[in-house]
């Protein structure tokens, strides 16, 4: 079988894999704290039938080496943990992270999973949960049922005016969580991340501080999809997988124009 067929195979896959990264960036481009992902490409191991240095006669060496390539493959997706733009709904609950940091979520099996979404709502308890799934935000607060006006400061501290009191009721500190590689978290659906080994342990800590960023209540952050720039990569990968298929197709006509000979 001619290796031609078998290296555009992988060409072939390798930009499948592009077209479906760049198709699921496109999809959630609305989605609010969404961070955009891209493939990371490899080329695979190499046929090697003259190493470079070789002995050529007694007293030469070869200066560059015959090795033909086995294609490529996609090795990984990236994580771009780049700020999106903030979009203000005046909404109490809207929070977003101007800087580093997640917010932190509870999930039903007690385990820690973090976002960048802050779009927040209240359970029929008035504990603050996510708008989804309704798990809890962590440290959970609780609002109160007489609560007018509900204030999130820069620095995480919530507070709100309640009825017949003269000053507002302070009612829990937000914290926020940073990684050493957040690139190494893990997506698990629903705007959530899991730790992993590679990501490191997480730094919790007050907002603003540690070099944490700042809440800013009101506002979403939206994702920081690039429209254009995908539209440009999914016709890049496109017309990769074009020339894989048309080399696919120019073997063919070859190994055709053989077999008629012959």
């Amino acid at each position: 079988m001619h290796p031609a067929l078998w290296i555009s195979k992988t060409g072939l896959d390798a930009a499948q894999t592009d077209v479906s990264v760049v198709s699921n960036n496109l999809a959630n481009a609305s989605t609010v704290g969404f961070k955009k992902d891209r493939a990371i490409f490899e080329d695979l191991l190499y046929q090697n039938i003259n190493q470079p240095g070789g002995r050529s006669s007694a007293d030469t060496e070869l200066p560059s080496g015959l090795m033909i390539g086995a294609g490529s493959k996609v090795v990984a997706t990236q994580k771009a943990h780049t700020q999106g733009n903030l979009l203000t709904t005046d909404n109490a609950l809207d929070m977003s992270i101007q800087g580093r940091g997640f917010f932190e979520i509870l999930q039903p099996d007690g385990t820690i999973a973090y976002t960048r979404n802050g779009q927040f709502t209240l359970n029929d308890q008035g504990q603050v949960v996510t708008p989804g799934a309704g798990f809890l935000l962590q440290p959970e607060i609780a609002i109160p049922e007489d609560a007018q006006q509900i204030t999130i400061s820069q620095d995480g501290q919530v507070s709100a005016s309640v009825r017949g009191q003269a000053e507002p009721q302070v009612l829990g500190q937000l914290n926020i969580s940073d990684f050493v590689n957040p690139t190494g978290l893990q997506p698990i659906g629903q705007n959530l991340y899991v730790e992993t080994a590679v990501s490191g342990a997480p730094l919790q800590g007050v907002p603003g501080l540690q070099g944490l960023g700042t809440l800013v209540q009101g506002t979403l952050e939206t994702s920081n999809v690039n429209v254009t720039e995908e539209l440009v990569n999914l016709i890049e990968s496109q017309r990769l997988y074009e020339m894989n298929s048309k080399v696919i197709s120019s073997v063919d006509q070859m190994l055709g124009q053989v077999i008629q000979q012959l």
